[in-house]
């Protein structure tokens, strides 16, 4: 049987990544590279985990670009996050040793020592600041570099553990109203533009809705911890409290990036012009998060929402427009991925039409009668083995939907999507 074109793609990404040895020194000089998940070493390492798991590749390629995440002493602390020193190295590791149970298990070990006492730490920190009726940085809460993202690492390798009860603790107070300058407010709006800096074009500042930055992070890891019977008092109201709001925002199949102070007061909401529907900001990422959150709750008619709104999003012609890369981050592989995620759990009739929608963003991943090679060498050279944005979650991406299966590790667990 002829494989997918799509998952051709994916092979020769990894092909050409299967040796350290052979990587430009423009991409290994960076300082952060040994240590990234979003750009570097470890992601590579989690495309061979994931493909020798599955039988399509040899675990050498792994082994190999483990050792050049692991090499020398990992960050920790405040200075590493969850795609980035010991939190995104326990993730890969931990990937590695769903695939073969035992090993890695003494670095493993250190590794959830180091994420639990961070996460803790983080987290007294965070309650101080509410405490203090003060608003919280993105980097305190979100997937990317926050308790949403700590937690997805302390969810798989110590959900029985008091450090993943106090993260789902602590994003359960982020959901409390905050009173800000005689103004009462999510207490996720942060005074910063979305970047995570002071932003002109953000005065007043915003309310995150994205799955990568935004309150769908909280939101998905709330629903995932409930889903796995991990669960703190106040768990439920927070999940309630963030889907009661983005219900407030929802414009027919979509939501708004962020809110803005002319959301609240009435000047701005209009209906939105066609945006991406990416698993960063748009509804890919937010459809997937409330439909974890309606099946964690059982709620059926949420859950179909939810659907509906994926499906819609991915079959519309303006949305996909405006979607203009490959990328795992905000491009069409990374679509494939979250639709296929979705269809897993989806209803019947919307499971067609989310397979439907795969297809069709795989075809325009990689379009029919284009040479694999050629592309894959093409999108080494335009994005480096990036994670996030580059060939490396491209390649991981295109394995499920075009393979038609289910990722054998939990490779995804870092972007909240299952």
């Amino acid at each position: 049987m002829t494989e997918h074109p799509a998952l051709q793609l994916s092979n020769r990404i990894a092909d050409l990544l299967a040796d350290p040895n052979k990587a430009p020194e423009q991409w290994t000089s960076r300082p952060q590279w040994r240590q990234s998940l979003a750009t570097g070493a470890p992601g590579i390492a989690l495309l061979h985990i994931e493909r020798a798991a599955a039988g399509r590749g040899p675990w050498e390629p792994a082994r190999a670009w483990l050792a050049v995440a692991a090499n020398n002493q990992v960050t920790s602390g405040q200075d590493s996050h969850p795609y980035y020193g010991a939190p995104a190295l326990a993730h890969v590791l931990g990937c590695a040793a769903q695939a073969r149970p035992g090993s890695y298990q003494r670095a493993l070990d250190h590794l959830g020592q180091a994420v639990a006492a961070d996460a803790q730490r983080r987290c007294e920190a965070a309650l101080a600041r509410i405490g203090a009726s003060e608003l919280p940085a993105l980097a305190e809460f979100d997937t990317i570099r926050g308790l949403a993202g700590l937690g997805s690492v302390l969810l798989d390798r110590a959900p029985d553990g008091e450090a993943i009860r106090a993260v789902l603790a602590c994003l359960a107070r982020l959901t409390d109203d905050v009173k800000h300058d005689g103004q009462v407010l999510p207490g996720w709006w942060t005074l910063s533009g979305p970047s995570g800096k002071p932003d002109d074009h953000f005065p007043g500042g915003h309310a995150n809705n994205g799955l990568a930055h935004g309150i769908a992070g909280p939101l998905a890891l709330l629903a995932l911890a409930l889903r796995r019977g991990v669960e703190v008092d106040g768990q439920r109201t927070a999940i309630d409290t963030i889907l009661a709001w983005l219900q407030r925002w929802r414009d027919r199949h979509t939501w708004p990036y962020w809110i803005t102070p002319g959301h609240l007061a009435g000047t701005v909401r209009r209906p939105l012009a066609p945006q991406r529907p990416s698993w960063c900001y748009g509804t890919a990422g937010i459809a997937r998060a409330q439909q974890l959150a309606a099946l964690a709750l059982g709620d059926t008619r949420l859950r179909q929402d939810a659907e509906d709104a994926m499906a819609a999003a991915l079959n519309d012609p303006l949305s996909l427009a405006a979607t203009t890369d490959l990328s795992l981050c905000h491009g069409y592989a990374g679509l494939a991925h979250i639709a296929h995620r979705a269809a897993t759990d989806a209803t019947v009739r919307n499971a067609a039409r989310l397979r439907s929608a795969a297809d069709l963003l795989l075809n325009t991943s990689h379009p029919p009668r284009t040479d694999p090679d050629a592309q894959a060498r093409r999108l080494l050279t335009a994005t480096g083995p990036a994670f996030l944005e580059g060939a490396v979650g491209t390649a991981l991406a295109l394995l499920g939907p075009a393979s038609g299966t289910a990722p054998v590790t939990r490779w995804d667990a870092c972007l909240l999507t299952a």
